[in-house]
């Protein structure tokens, strides 16, 4: 592996000895209600042994094919069994190693080579109760990254955090292994609370002053959940989130979360233009979106947080709030009926009068999981032309087209404010035709009454039009109040002079917010330091140790080895770069644009035999690639 070179009130222990984990059966003593709620939940069966308990699938020696590939599902004596195509393709017998979920479908956790967990693909439906192959359209064998064998398949750095209790990767570049740890598998009591020794310490004597550890909540915990708000949201949020992470497993709850990951923008691909989701973004993304987020709603306002289900069923949920009486906690509210037909214009009981039809569509997952969308936004078919985005009523009628639906809308709802114009127009735009919408996406950047991952989803698609005037002109959102903001708009000094990069960018590197000053050091690379200040320049080294030390963390990812390459490539160290392209495909041979930059490497530094090596690997392994066959044709 190569290796180079808004802030909330959270309770933290900093620089102190941090508590240990003791595992959840030391909170039953005094917990039982939050106990017992928790224990049927899906946070404590996201990860479990393979006991009869705990596995629902068919075992009695049932069979599932794809792909002419016939996986066997069977039993050894107590030991739950599976047969199928191992690393190198041949039928390979796997104990079960652990079981993932419980509803509306379980997985399967296989050990592959010692301390290795990879994710199988053929996952049981404890509703339809059938074996089926999460990716049914897809030919993924051995070999392919995307093969359950394969790095993205990987349980130990692509899952585990999020289903586990204090989990560490531990991933050894040297020979490519994990010897990764947890205090508990499951989401157990301290994945929230934080590490429990502290409380129990404090539990037994509420007056001590429970050292050795500093820095830590009245009740001895590492977060204080009682500040409710931000701090509950961005705890729950760690898991409930597409995002990069900066550490090797979990984070110590209480750690605010742009200090631990790097969130999603509404990128193509992941959401649609306008922000709805489209690839699995685990809500965090979409809740931001929200007017709800926007006047403090929080999870714990739906979500029961122990059993993780909702507080009521059907629109009473929502009539919680939205309501004749509303909700003292949210007094801009308007006070009206919503649960009615004079509102939803559907009959009664139907599922077209549910709040959650046309608020939060609904989109399936894995083959059979139902997520809805959290941002909680009013129907716009009258914009589906120009964001091509779908709509909450063509949802369900699907006899029907968009303009239909936004005439009757426009029927109901004659005066309404709620079609003015919408971030996803621009974004929509600037997806066809980025250099036509520059000013467009400006404007919205600048624009702080739009949603803050909004305004950093703009400025990150203007980052590739970096120029000295949108450098000038954007240059104040540096030091917008959200993070998000803050870390986006870093790329676009980009296109500023290197004096100018450095004096507008130096403050950033001592940023409150570890995103940001990580993206103030990725900005700044390349850039000459003789000239910085002494702090600044020491300020830079603090940045880039903590963007090295991050990487370093994903160096199991082949887009990691990407970035690594990247990084050598600017700061012209070509045999830095060559490894690093080669990690990445020895993790992941697919990568056609890795073989490609190793033979461009190659033919630049005079090696044409090294350079025509290498691409003739990359056929042997991707024999379909237009590109590389190309590029052997003009290296001979």
């Amino acid at each position: 592996m190569t290796l180079l070179f808004a802030s909330t009130v959270w309770v933290v222990a900093q620089e102190a000895a941090i508590p240990r984990y003791v595992g959840s059966a030391n909170c039953t003593g005094c917990h039982t209600n939050a106990m017992e709620a928790w224990q049927n939940s899906h946070h404590a069966k996201a990860w479990t042994p393979p006991t009869d308990q705990h596995i629902l699938g068919d075992f009695n020696d049932a069979t599932f094919t794809h792909n002419g590939i016939t996986s066997r599902f069977y039993r050894d004596g107590d030991t739950h069994m599976i047969e199928t195509d191992g690393p190198t393709g041949r039928m390979t017998r796997y104990p079960v190693h652990s079981v993932v979920g419980a509803e509306p479908l379980q997985q399967y956790l296989l050990e592959t080579e010692e301390g290795r967990l990879q994710s199988f693909d053929v996952v049981w439906d404890t509703e339809q109760e059938h074996w089926y192959h999460l990716y049914p359209d897809h030919e993924l064998f051995a070999g392919d990254g995307l093969h359950w064998t394969g790095p993205y398949k990987n349980w130990n750095a692509r899952c585990a955090e999020c289903h586990a209790t204090d989990f560490n990767k531990n991933y050894s570049p040297i020979d490519r292994s994990y010897a990764s740890t947890q205090a508990e598998i499951g989401v157990g009591c301290e994945a929230c609370h934080g590490p429990g020794e502290a409380h129990l310490a404090w539990a037994e004597q509420p007056e001590t002053t429970r050292r050795p550890w500093a820095g830590l909540s009245d009740a001895g915990l590492t977060i204080d959940m009682s500040l409710g708000g931000e701090t509950y949201l961005q705890q729950c949020s760690t898991c409930h989130a597409r995002r990069e992470p900066f550490e090797d497993g979990n984070p110590l709850p209480g750690t605010p979360f742009h200090d631990a990951y790097q969130l999603s923008t509404l990128r193509d691909g992941t959401y649609h233009a306008d922000g709805q989701i489209l690839d699995e973004v685990y809500v965090y993304g979409s809740f931001l979106q929200s007017k709800m987020y926007a006047k403090g709603v929080t999870c714990n306002n739906c979500h029961d947080p122990h059993t993780a289900e909702r507080r009521a069923e059907g629109n009473g949920l929502c009539t919680q709030c939205h309501s004749q009486a509303g909700n003292a906690d949210f007094p801009t509210l308007s006070l009206k009926d919503y649960d009615s037909p004079a509102h939803h214009f559907h009959p009664v009981e139907t599922e077209g009068a549910q709040c959650k039809s046309c608020h939060m569509i609904e989109r399936n997952y894995m083959g059979v999981d139902g997520r809805r969308d959290h941002t909680f936004r009013i129907p716009r078919p009258d914009l589906s032309a120009q964001t091509r985005a779908p709509d909450a009523c063509t949802d369900c009628h699907v006899d029907v087209t968009p303009g239909w639906a936004a005439k009757a809308i426009e029927t109901w709802y004659p005066d309404s404010q709620n079609r003015r114009q919408h971030f996803g127009q621009v974004m929509a735009q600037a997806r066809n035709n980025l250099s036509g919408s520059i000013t467009a996406l400006a404007d919205l950047a600048e624009y702080d009454a739009l949603p803050a991952i909004a305004r950093a989803t703009a400025l990150e698609m203007l980052a590739s039009t970096a120029s000295p005037a949108l450098a000038t002109r954007l240059e104040p959102l540096l030091q917008d109040p959200d993070p998000m903001v803050r870390a986006a708009a870093t790329s676009l000094q980009r296109g500023a002079s290197d004096t100018e990069k450095s004096e507008r960018l130096g403050e950033m590197l001592s940023d409150p917010v570890k995103s940001v000053r990580i993206s103030a050091a990725r900005a700044l690379l390349g850039v000459p330091t003789e000239r910085m200040p002494d702090q600044q320049t020491q300020n830079l080294n603090n940045a880039m140790r903590e963007w090295q030390e991050a990487l370093v963390h994903k160096a199991d990812f082949p887009e990691t080895q990407i970035v690594l390459a990247g990084i050598a490539l600017t700061t012209r160290r070509m045999d830095a770069a060559l490894r690093a392209f080669g990690e990445a495909t020895e993790l992941d041979p697919q990568l056609t644009q890795a073989w490609i930059m190793m033979g461009r490497i190659h033919h630049a530094m005079g090696n044409n035999a090294a350079a025509r090596a290498t691409v003739d690997r990359a056929i042997e392994i991707n024999p379909n690639s237009v590109e590389l066959n190309l590029m052997r044709s003009d290296l001979n």
